[in-house]
């Protein structure tokens, strides 16, 4: 138990989630990290089965990745390419006249397969997440199992069965108010007192409706259902995506899952239990085939709703996940959107929880996701547009289609599903400043990742410059407790004299862009030149030309200054002036 109980008082814990899915599990773990203490509450009494996401994207594998759970994740997808082969061998089995090589997977928009061997591998955005680039066909359920065991190791107090069902704030926390799910109002219920609660209770979310977060958005016009199942006839059924007069359907890629896309508007009651009759009437129509489903183990509804929270703080409340934002699952956005949430929040919300977050930092959440999400969103209904079964719509798939079938066209659209061309808008001029840092290997053989797994922020020092040196043996005493600092070397990258990487990843601020040095004062050419300076820190080591050692100028150290106190407050002064620990040395 992490509550303290004073005064006759309600349990007091710093910070309550509601909901403990992938996202609330997540945040927690977050939180816990920093020392946060922590209670989730799960209205369902264990892992729901239902089908739902398959895979992430690479921001979130790099998340995990720096959390050091790139291990497990990639026996996890090991798992699963072995489902995904054995589906393959059944329909070679039966005989099915469509089976085909599949080519490596790149992800698919509006049903519009990407083919990886169409990409532009030289593209320097595929060059940045290191090992993490090869993890990423992992099922919801079993990132859930991974997430609730990491969390019970980091001590949170996950309660299954139990739901908010209200909730008071006031300047110094929020009561709230707890009961068994399924019970009506607070009876036989109980109090939580905290300091801040956090919403990540899904689509339908209760924190979000009572707390009267404004969600506007575009009302659906399809019914969609996914489904694991079994069934005879199953080889008449194209694999992958298929369009038919009717909609779009998928079969694959294990076997019997199923996805239907209807146009006849959302279903009348989209909670209504979903039966053998419904799943097979609609695999029929959409697919024209008369295959027969025996055994449904597993189905859920969806529906193209699409809507998003104006801001995702409102006092002590806040939200992540489904419960800020819904869309259709094309594209599989909804689950990375909701870990890049969390990622976001958690280091924020620890360091405010703790009291040396600076003025604003809370606020730059809603500030740095809701462009992320009301992007996501315009994505999905993009995707319906291009897949109605009208004549408009199909002459718009034709074209889509066609770009898909050029090298730049490919490279656009796994950047964009891949989620590599994510960047927060942060003040700084460094080219690498809001993106996801690269994973730099350095002379010892660790990788910047390994750097990060403790949650705190992150100095690198790479260069020899005395004036860097002095100032990161500074702030290794005064933020040792937010921030590592490490002195290394990247022989690959030894254009860069630093960086400094938040929590969750992101550069926030660097020195030494050589490269950039003859056009920096060019008036009208910033933007052009942070891009084409990005292109070539991320490049592979072979395509680029070593420039000279890497130094910092006054502007950068002054800039590395302000980047601190940003986003990491003012340092510990005590800790300062009773002797500085020593910077972690990753290599000589």
């Amino acid at each position: 138990m992490n509550l303290e109980n004073s005064g006759g008082t309600a349990p007091r814990t710093d910070v309550v989630i509601a909901g403990a899915g992938p996202v609330g599990l997540m945040l927690a773990c977050e939180l816990a990290l920093r020392g946060v203490r922590v209670v989730a509450l799960e209205r369902l009494t264990e892992v729901d089965e239902t089908i739902k996401a398959g895979g992430i994207n690479t921001p979130s594998a790099e998340a995990f990745y720096r959390r050091g759970l790139l291990p497990a994740l990639a026996d996890i997808q090991k798992e699963a390419f072995g489902r995904f082969h054995s589906f393959v061998q059944q329909r070679q089995a039966a005989g099915a006249s469509s089976v085909r090589p599949a080519p490596r997977f790149a992800g698919h928009f509006a049903g519009i397969m990407l083919r990886a061997d169409g990409l532009d591998a030289s593209d320097p955005d595929f060059h940045r997440a290191g090992p993490a680039d090869g993890v990423g066909f992992i099922a919801q359920q079993a990132l859930e199992r991974l997430l609730a065991e990491r969390a019970a190791g980091l001590g949170v107090e996950v309660r299954r069965g139990m739901e908010v069902t209200g909730f008071d704030t006031d300047t110094d926390g929020v009561t709230v108010h707890v009961s068994e799910a399924g019970e009506a109002g607070d009876a036989g219920g109980e109090e939580l007192r905290a300091g801040w609660l956090v919403g990540c209770d899904g689509g339908r979310s209760t924190v979000r409706r009572l707390a009267g977060f404004p969600f506007p958005g575009t009302d659906p016009e399809i019914t969609g259902r996914q489904a694991l199942v079994e069934m005879t006839g199953a080889e008449k059924l194209g694999m992958g995506w298929n369009e038919t007069e009717n909609g779009i359907y998928s079969h694959g890629p294990v076997p019997g899952r199923i996805l239907t896309v209807e146009f006849d508007g959302p279903p009348a009651d989209r909670a209504a239990p979903i039966t053998l009759e419904e799943v097979q009437a609609s695999l029929r129509k959409v697919s024209g085939t008369d295959v027969t489903v025996t055994k449904v183990n597993s189905a859920t509804r969806f529906t193209d709703n699409a809507r998003q929270v104006t801001e995702y703080r409102r006092g002590r409340v806040l939200l992540a996940g489904d419960a800020a934002h819904v869309h259709s699952p094309f594209g599989g956005q909804g689950l990375n959107l909701g870990i890049g949430d969390a990622m976001n929040l958690g280091w924020k919300l620890a360091a405010t929880v703790h009291g040396h977050a600076p003025d604003g930092l809370l606020d730059t959440y809603t500030a740095e996701r809701h462009p992320i999400g009301a992007w996501v969103l315009e994505w999905t209904r993009a995707q319906i547009a291009a897949m109605r079964p009208t004549p408009h719509s199909r002459a718009l798939r034709k074209v889509v289609t066609e770009l898909t079938g050029t090298v730049d066209g490919t490279t656009y659209f796994v950047k964009k599903i891949s989620g590599v061309w994510q960047r927060y808008d942060l003040p700084g001029e460094h080219p690498l400043t809001g993106r996801s840092a690269p994973d730099l290997a350095f002379s010892d053989g660790s990788r910047l990742a390994a750097h990060l797994e403790d949650g705190r922020g992150l100095l690198i020092a790479l260069t020899d410059d005395p004036a860097l040196a002095g100032r990161a043996a500074e702030y290794a005493a005064g933020y040792a407790d937010r921030l590592r600092v490490v002195t290394a070397r990247c022989p690959d990258h030894p254009e860069l004299a630093g960086l400094l990487v938040r929590p969750d990843g992101v550069v926030a601020w660097g020195a030494g862009t050589a490269d950039t040095a003859d056009t920096a004062g060019t008036a009208g050419t910033a933007a052009v030149t942070r891009t084409a300076a990005a292109a070539t820190l991320t490049a592979p080591a072979a395509t680029r030309t070593a420039p000279a050692t890497a130094a910092c100028t006054v502007d950068e150290l002054a800039a590395l200054e302000d980047a601190l106190r940003w986003w990491f407050g003012a340092p510990d002064r005590t800790a300062a002036s009773d002797g500085a620990p020593a910077p972690d040395r990753a290599a000589g």
